[in-house]
């Protein structure tokens, strides 16, 4: 299994980290199989969209922060409810076919850390699976 460290810069951002990802496959030397990149963190989550266009991501940010108000009625008492539930709704994970030895996407896609209660040092982890 292999660990990346993801810095982020603002309390909202979709980092994209598939060249990390790329690079874990490629240091595990699975040439079929899959992996799965899953963050620990209880406010961050891991999601595959488009990264042609930067607006996608802050579409989906816009659309995150507009389902999920900051200001509403939570009674968690830190004031990070937002991010716990965003988390929730993106997911903690992703798991992504490799096939010689390279990770399946399509043409758009990559592979995104999603930030939702930052800035704060992160971490992902990877693993690869023969098959």
């Amino acid at each position: 299994m292999k660990e990346i460290n993801i810095h982020t810069h603002s309390p909202v951002e979709m980092i994209d980290i598939t060249a990390a990802v790329s690079k874990a496959v490629k240091e595990e030397n699975v040439r079929d199989g899959y992996c799965i990149v899953f963050t620990t963190h209880t406010t961050a989550a891991v999601t595959i969209n488009e990264n042609a266009d930067p607006d996608v991501p802050r579409d989906i940010i816009s659309a995150l922060e507009k389902a999920v108000p900051q200001n509403a009625s939570y009674r968690h008492s830190e004031g990070n409810s937002p991010a716990h539930v965003k988390s929730s709704l993106v997911g903690a994970s992703e798991t992504v076919l490799i096939e010689n030895g390279r990770l399946v996407l399509g043409t758009w896609q990559s592979i995104f850390f999603c930030e939702f209660d930052g800035p704060r040092t992160r971490k992902a982890f990877i693993k690869t699976i023969n098959g």
